[in-house]
């Protein structure tokens, strides 16, 4: 298959990308614009592992990977409706992951415009390009901060999203919503998937195990929000990618059984469908902050905070779908993935215990 990766500098486009270049028989193009919401060293240096070097990277151009001979990647931003045009008439992708978007919620709250900029113009013009030049397959990323104001648990891909807490999470209810009209009007195929706290090497610095880690070693006080009494489904980057790959083989197809007097917004008329991919054993944020003292060998300062704007109290991901239609189930604990972090953390910012 010809793959199509946006976001592809990013954490899981990296690892995903990795994962796919081990079928030779898959060719895969990364796309990203590098942006400077976090360093930009830490995106080079994962284009770095798939073969990208820094001289290749140039402005709306493939480069070639020197490690994968299936691989290539393209400096470029979604936002370019005719940069993404070209390489869409140009390369004729069977499958289109989107793993591009302004991540993070507290980062929403000062910058909104990047959001709409990114996560609304630019799956737009996504869209556009897979109505224009059809694709098999298209997969994006959705989140669990859709979930919002829900107050069931666990969080179902059939209950109702109205009610998000954060702008980033409006978009990405809004890319939802988006997909499944191209989707009905156009007939394409398309897969939403809720992501639920994920982590893992190459993760991203703004995240709490970077921070975590990162104050652990220091000396230096964890802000720890609403007191400590949140939990989270944190899931371990290898259990994602594992699931995305899943998901990019099984077309989805319209249910012969949905019930416009029952709205289940997890399927449609249209070939169009939801899923939750995450641990689906949540722990508290003490225990999981214990977890990286255990890993780290030393004991955290902790300063303990009220709950902030935009944030939620608790993650929690329903995995019936994704454990009926494709037999899948996480394999790694916290306390696994913590460790694995951890290691991976020492080496790359050179740490010692």
């Amino acid at each position: 298959m010809k793959i199509l990766i946006t976001g592809g500098a990013g954490f899981i486009g990296y690892h995903l990308s990795k994962a796919l270049l081990k079928n030779q028989d898959n060719i895969i193009i990364g796309l990203d614009n590098l942006n400077e919401y976090y360093d930009v060293r830490l995106k080079k240096d994962r284009l770095k592992l798939l073969g990208i070097t820094e001289e290749s990277i140039v402005d709306n151009q493939l480069g070639a990977s020197l490690i994968y001979s299936n691989y290539k990647f393209i400096y470029a931003d979604l936002t370019d409706k005719a940069v993404l045009y070209n390489l869409f008439k140009e390369e004729q992708f069977d499958i289109v992951i989107n793993l591009a978007a302004q991540a993070g919620v507290r980062y929403s709250l000062v910058n909104p415009d990047a959001y709409i900029h990114s996560n609304i113009s630019g799956f737009l013009n996504l869209l556009e390009a897979c109505k224009d030049y059809p694709v098999k397959h298209l997969v994006y990323a959705s989140s669990s901060s859709v979930y919002g104001l829900n107050g069931k648990t666990p969080f179902s891909v059939h209950d109702d999203i109205s009610h998000p807490v954060s702008l980033y999470a409006a978009t990405k209810k809004s890319n939802e919503l988006m997909a499944h009209t191209y989707s009905y009007l156009y007939n394409i195929p398309v897969t939403g998937l809720r992501f639920f706290t994920v982590y893992g090497p190459y993760g991203r610095p703004d995240m709490s195990p970077s921070l975590f880690a990162h104050a652990i070693f220091k000396n230096e006080p964890i802000k720890i929000f609403n007191y400590g009494k949140m939990r989270r489904d944190f899931t371990y980057i290898d259990d994602i990618v594992d699931g995305v790959i899943k998901v990019i083989d099984k077309i989805p197809v319209a249910n012969p059984d949905w019930d416009n007097l029952k709205m289940d917004p997890a399927s449609s008329v249209a070939p169009y469908a939801i899923y939750n991919i995450g641990n689906q054993h949540p722990v508290t944020l003490m225990e999981y902050i214990a977890a990286f003292e255990r890993a780290i060998g030393k004991e955290a300062q902790k300063e303990y905070l009220p709950m902030q704007a935009g944030d939620v109290q608790e993650t929690y991901s329903d995995m019936t779908e994704m454990i009926n239609d494709f037999g899948y189930l996480p394999k790694t604990s916290v306390e696994e993935g913590v460790w694995k972090f951890v290691e991976w953390f020492k080496s790359y910012y050179g740490y010692s215990r």
